[in-house]
């Protein structure tokens, strides 16, 4: 397993980063909010694989990696006066679970279904901890505003 702050992480962050700018232009986003968004892509692919040479657990990587990331979020949007959910959708893409889920239906395909239950497993597991992760800093976030405004 590779080093968590190593030039092959660098690269990674930096594959990231272009990635997530290229999703955003292909979203019709414009000026500096795409080089925020890339950020965020290359800070979430970055973060998780930091957290999982630390953990060693994949569910708890993605988990601290897109609490990272949605906090990150929430501040920049609301610095750059956007939707939230701008930088929500585009940050957390490096981690939704695509080569599970194309593997599953791999499986399924040609007759493994013991296999194809195991990747979709993996798909839920991951899909829900996403799901999660987001919930609990938009409650928070949420919670926050209004003690914020009441006091």
């Amino acid at each position: 397993m590779m080093r968590p702050f190593d030039y092959l992480t660098l690269m990674q962050f930096a594959w990231a980063f272009l990635a997530i700018i290229g999703f955003s232009v292909r979203s019709n986003l414009k000026g500096i909010r795409v080089l925020f968004t890339g950020l965020g892509g290359g800070l979430c692919w970055a973060s998780y694989l930091i957290i999982l040479y630390y953990t060693k657990s994949m569910l708890l990587s993605v988990f601290l990696a897109i609490i990272l990331v949605c906090i990150y979020s929430e501040v920049v949007a609301r610095k750059l006066l956007t939707p939230v959910s701008v930088f929500v959708i585009c940050v957390i893409i490096p981690l939704v679970p695509g080569r599970s889920l194309y593997y599953a239906m791999r499986a399924y395909i040609s007759g493994q279904s013991m296999q194809a239950s195991k990747y979709i497993f993996d798909t839920l597991m991951i899909s829900g901890t996403i799901a999660m992760a987001i919930a609990i800093v938009a409650s928070a976030t949420n919670l926050i505003l209004r003690l914020r405004h009441r006091f």
